[in-house]
């Protein structure tokens, strides 16, 4: 079977990450490993002909056989999100083709070096899989997430992140708050700057790979920032999410 072939999955499972995040897990009756940084396509067909289509990130690590996992975040006035939220059930079946992409990729002989992951809101999940993947190959490599978040409600992953950071070599969380503030809290309190970046890069010893995902203003900041921190640009690498062809 090509890559690129539509297929029909099968809504294996469904778990709430927050309000307004579900992560569905699909059974793919030809399932291909993926690389840590991919994306599924998934088509909407209406009674009356009418197709809607979206391009999701994988969030399971390539380990996750027969199956993948796609973390959708609820649109306002998205009609694929919204349908994905209130129509689908388990077992309902999907369309989707994949995987896709190999811009945005961790891979395997990345994982001697450092590594910098930037994320705003649901840009986490393709950094989701390559955090999976890199625990479940056992790499040491410093690698950090600066995931940028409104509220601690609204972490995606939050209590997986917090145990990686616990368990997994050489991997460090910063969350940055930017509306709502937990109690006690002594981290970063405000929007991903300059001064945030800096200090943040002091912390590795060699010049790391660096994937930015997020929305466009955040990812572009972020990436035009590097750049000035003089990380060199064939090592930043960036995603924004949007539909199909945007």
């Amino acid at each position: 079977m090509e890559k690129f072939q539509w297929q029909i999955a099968q809504v294996k499972a469904i778990t709430q990450e927050t309000p307004r995040v579900k992560t569905f897990t699909l059974q793919l009756p030809q399932w291909i490993a993926h690389v840590a940084g991919q994306h599924y396509d998934l088509r909407l067909t209406a009674e009356d002909g009418y197709q809607a289509e979206r391009s999701y990130s994988i969030a399971s690590p390539p380990e996750q056989t027969g199956e993948i996992d796609l973390t959708v975040e609820l649109i306002d006035e998205g009609e694929v999100s919204s349908y994905l939220h209130e129509g689908i059930a388990v077992g309902d079946p999907l369309e989707v083709r994949g995987p896709i992409g190999g811009y945005f990729v961790w891979k395997d002989n990345m994982a001697n070096t450092p590594l910098l992951l930037i994320a705003g809101g649901s840009g986490v999940v393709p950094l989701m899989a390559m955090l999976r993947h890199r625990a479940r190959i056992g790499a040491t490599n410093p690698t950090i997430l600066l995931f940028s978040v409104r509220t601690a409600e609204e972490t995606i992953y939050g209590q997986e992140l917090r145990q990686l950071a616990d368990e997994a070599t050489g991997f460090t969380l910063l969350l940055t708050y930017t509306r709502q503030v937990p109690q006690a809290w002594t981290g970063y309190q405000r929007r991903i700057d300059r001064a945030m970046l800096t200090e943040v890069l002091n912390q590795f010893t060699d010049k790391p790979n660096c994937f930015v995902c997020g929305p466009t203003q955040l990812v572009e900041q972020v990436a035009n920032t590097l750049v000035d921190l003089d990380l060199p640009t064939d090592t930043i690498r960036t995603e924004r999410f949007g539909p199909t062809g945007a």
